[in-house]
């Protein structure tokens, strides 16, 4: 009982030297992107402030790099991380859309697409041409782009992170801590651009705990890191370079789009339920 008791604080004192590395660090580019022009080139070193504080306590606990779960695991695990955040954006974009809260296709954005692609002038599907076109780049080569900065949070969120809080919670207790610390880490961001301020973070809150859940499953499931990059990669990009582009904004309902929108809170939370659901069926 006494050595579980020392094991356990000794975890905690690791979850507290992690976190209170992020802190520091992170602070400095939340600084910078608050203050700083152009600030979303602070971003990208902001995510990955997670994987370096990882890597700093792992070297003061005398652990390696190398025990981290890089290997790649298992391809279904892989696809389902790239399917399941691409189904959930487009179950929101097809509510949103059917609801009439936001109209469908924004000519304008197709027709920028379909410039950029080079396709103006191919005749008269060429606006098609260009959404599909558009769509397939940006899911392929987006997401490889994407995922050089989503692997920073997720070398530390999920490839370290949660791991160690796997030895004194449960998966429920894992997931809503994690979640909450992660949603957290983001709460100067959504401050600094957000508009409806209070909405948009509790709408944030819903989305990254939902997410948390799922993310966890996978991860500890496929027992790599790999799924994390990509599942979060994947949802970056189609919640916010494919779907609200697409989407005509309709005046008064701006607040149920976009990736701090009531409507992909509600999706997320539901994806969210049937994770934690399944994962305690299986005894995760």
């Amino acid at each position: 009982m006494q050595e579980n008791l020392l094991e356990r604080k000794k975890t905690w004192n690791t979850i507290f030297i992690f976190l209170a590395i992020v802190t520091v660090i992170s602070s400095l580019f939340h600084y910078a992107i608050v203050n700083l022009y152009p600030s979303r080139i602070y971003i990208g070193g902001l995510m990955w402030c997670p994987a370096i504080a990882a890597i700093i306590t792992l070297k003061l606990k005398g652990r390696t790099i190398s025990s981290l779960n890089w290997n790649w695991g298992n391809w279904k695990y892989i696809r389902l991380s790239y399917f399941v955040p691409a189904l959930y954006v487009l179950i929101t974009y097809l509510l949103i859309w059917l609801f009439t809260l936001g109209g469908l296709p924004n000519e304008e954005i197709v027709l920028e697409w379909a410039k950029e692609l080079g396709l103006i002038g191919i005749g008269t599907l060429k606006p098609v041409f260009a959404v599909i076109i558009a769509i397939i780049l940006l899911g392929t080569i987006g997401v490889i782009r994407a995922m050089a900065t989503t692997l920073g949070e997720e070398i530390g969120w999920r490839g370290f992170f949660i791991y160690e809080l796997r030895k004194v919670l449960s998966f429920t207790g894992v997931s809503i801590f994690s979640g909450i610390i992660w949603a957290s880490w983001h709460w100067p961001l959504i401050v600094y651009y957000g508009e409806n301020i209070f909405l948009e973070l509790t709408t944030f809150f819903v989305v990254i705990i939902s997410m948390s859940f799922i993310m966890t499953y996978y991860t500890f499931k496929s027992k790599s890191l790999w799924p994390a990059v990509i599942f979060h990669a994947v949802s970056n990009v189609f919640v916010q370079k494919i779907f609200p582009p697409l989407t005509i904004k309709v005046e008064e309902t701006e607040h149920w789009l976009g990736e701090n929108g009531v409507m992909f809170a509600i999706v997320t939370f539901v994806f969210g339920l049937y994770f934690w659901r399944k994962a305690l069926k299986e005894k995760l």
